[in-house]
């Protein structure tokens, strides 16, 4: 007699986010942060097929958690660069010195 595996059952309801459109927009923000929350929201789906409802959650809220801190340095990034670059420490001296 073989052993049968027991067919796995779907855990009920909706699956959870995965945040993977989000995800990639964060890599034009902050891309080595982007990168765990695209491995992240990748892995919400496999887990919910093979009816890991758990391991499906915590997927998406790592996903969501990596995102938020990809999209909230890129824009810290940003307001970085647009106060340097209008108080002049992106410019040239373009002052002569003559004597």
């Amino acid at each position: 007699m073989a052993y049968q595996q027991p067919p796995q059952q779907q855990p009920g309801g909706t699956p959870p986010s995965n945040y993977m459109v989000g995800s990639i927009i964060a890599i034009f923000c902050c891309w080595p942060f982007a990168i765990p929350a695209i491995i992240n929201a990748a892995k919400v789906n496999s887990e919910w097929a093979a009816g890991n409802a758990a391991g499906a959650q915590s997927a998406s809220e790592s996903a969501k958690k990596w995102m938020t801190i990809a999209f909230v340095l890129g824009a810290i990034y940003l307001v970085v660069v647009v106060i340097l670059s209008f108080t002049g420490v992106f410019t040239a001296s373009t002052s002569v010195n003559t004597y």
